[in-house]
């Protein structure tokens, strides 16, 4: 009955009920002050009757609210959420009718027009998928062709990133550690050796031919380097990358040519949320208690200008040097067995920090995961200051405090699939973190917040509810 009521017969209904029932109270309130005075007592009277006028009004202020707010408040901010997801997603996601049925019209024409947009969006991705499959037809084209010819390519910005690199220079690069794209090329090599190569390839502008080292000065390399033009970088090739990898490796080609024109030296803060580099992480452990429990697993991937760089990621067992609890294995399926001889927290907190250089750590309910990393930081010598996004509060800020935000419920929210072997694996749901940042950017971005800044400036609002998880 009460769910075909129009929404502004609803409000009417709010405010008449809020009217009626002061002046029912103040009434009320004067009968039985009325009484007292009929004693004598006229002070005691006219204050009784304030007192309790005062916390009458009040409470049914109250109660108003709270109807309000179940009925109208909490079903426009799910109106809300739910139409920002089916602008930023595949339109497949369906508008919860039974949470906004005392919306009147107002749900059903949001659908509406959600459906129409999600037709239009079809038509429109049909054409854009036709010309993607050429476009990577002719990535494959070329791939392969890079991967006949026996030299590592690696495109380097005017900034000295990796702009790009094919299978066989992910080889070269894997030596020293993690192929990162947009990383700093002085992380795998010779800042000394490829700044002087740099500077007589500018000066000549030819190709030059130089030797230089590994960053962790165990390898040497002898390369060749090639300006482009109007000083847009330069393409650096290793002759000897062919031997490092067998024919039968895939070798894909990593690529964004934007990075080309990107800006640097920019702090975080100020940086737009689509030129971030992302480092999304998630680790299982021996228990809950970050003070006495450790890591058995860690599981990274990064994303690069609002996309999951394939085949860049970090996903190794960890040994932690104490018994594993049979409930903590039910949980993630790691066993003692399974960490035998696998590197320590040492060594796999120092990969995870090389693999998270110059990037934004991510996490879902970081506190608790950087936690088992700061507990060994001070003896490692390193130091955990990167710029850190939580994306249960960045779920808090797209679709408001009073909604679920566990990584299910964001997953289940946004379309994103977690296979059912991957869940609770650290690499499966660092992955399905990303996917669910991936899918959060553009919506944030829709939102006015383009910045790192801004996005730190709206979750501090939410962090309770951090406190609340932890």
């Amino acid at each position: 009955m009460l769910a075909r009521l129009s929404l502004r017969l609803r409000v009417f209904l709010f405010f008449a009920f809020l009217g009626l029932g002061a002046v029912a109270i103040v009434l009320g309130a004067l009968g039985v002050g009325y009484g007292r005075a009929q004693s004598g007592d006229m002070t005691s009277a006219f204050v009784f009757v304030a007192v309790l006028s005062v916390f009458g009004v009040l409470g049914l202020t109250a109660g108003v609210w709270l109807l309000f707010d179940e009925n109208l408040a909490k079903p426009i901010e799910r109106l809300a959420a739910d139409m920002r997801v089916r602008a930023h997603t595949d339109g497949a996601t369906a508008i919860d009718m039974q949470a906004t049925r005392y919306l009147g019209d107002l749900a059903p024409a949001a659908d509406a027009v959600g459906r129409q947009l999600s037709e239009s969006a079809t038509s429109t991705a049909a054409t854009v998928a036709s010309e993607t499959a050429r476009l990577a037809l002719e990535r494959d084209r070329l791939t392969a062709l890079l991967t006949d010819i026996p030299v590592a390519i690696i495109l380097i910005s005017p900034a000295h990133r990796i702009v790009l690199y094919d299978g066989q220079a992910a080889a070269v690069l894997a030596q020293v550690h993690t192929p990162r794209l947009n990383a700093s090329i002085f992380d795998y090599f010779d800042p000394t050796e490829v700044e002087r190569a740099w500077a007589s390839a500018v000066r000549f502008g030819r190709e030059i031919s130089f030797t230089m080292s590994g960053a962790d000065g165990q390898q040497t390399y002898t390369a060749r380097m090639k300006p482009l033009e109007n000083g847009a970088g330069y393409m650096l090739m290793i002759d000897e990358a062919a031997a490092m990898i067998s024919p039968e490796t895939a070798r894909p080609l990593i690529y964004d040519f934007d990075l080309l024109e990107q800006a640097s030296g920019t702090s975080a803060d100020d940086k737009l949320l689509s030129d971030l580099v992302f480092a999304v992480f998630d680790t299982e452990t021996t228990g809950l208690l970050p003070h006495k429990d450790e890591v058995v697993q860690i599981g990274a991937v990064r994303i690069v200008r609002g996309r999951i760089v394939a085949g860049e990621k970090v996903d190794m067992l960890v040994d932690p040097q104490i018994p594993i609890p049979v409930v903590s294995t039910k949980v993630h399926g790691i066993t003692q067995a399974m960490v035998q001889g696998a590197p320590t927290i040492d060594v796999a907190a120092r990969r995870f920090h090389q693999f998270a250089q110059d990037a934004v750590i991510v996490a879902h309910n970081a506190p608790f995961d950087m936690a088992f990393l700061h507990r060994h930081s001070k003896r490692m010598g390193l130091s955990w200051d990167h710029p850190i996004l939580d994306t249960v509060l960045v779920s808090a800020v797209l679709f408001g405090a009073s909604q679920t935000h566990t990584l299910d419920a964001l997953c289940d929210r946004l379309g994103v699939t977690i296979p059912a072997a991957q869940r609770h694996t650290a690499m499966g749901d660092a992955r399905a973190t990303a996917e669910v940042l991936c899918k959060m950017l553009p919506m944030l971005e829709a939102r006015g917040i383009g910045t790192f800044g801004g996005i730190l400036t709206e979750m501090r609002r939410h962090g309770r509810l951090l406190e609340d998880l932890n």
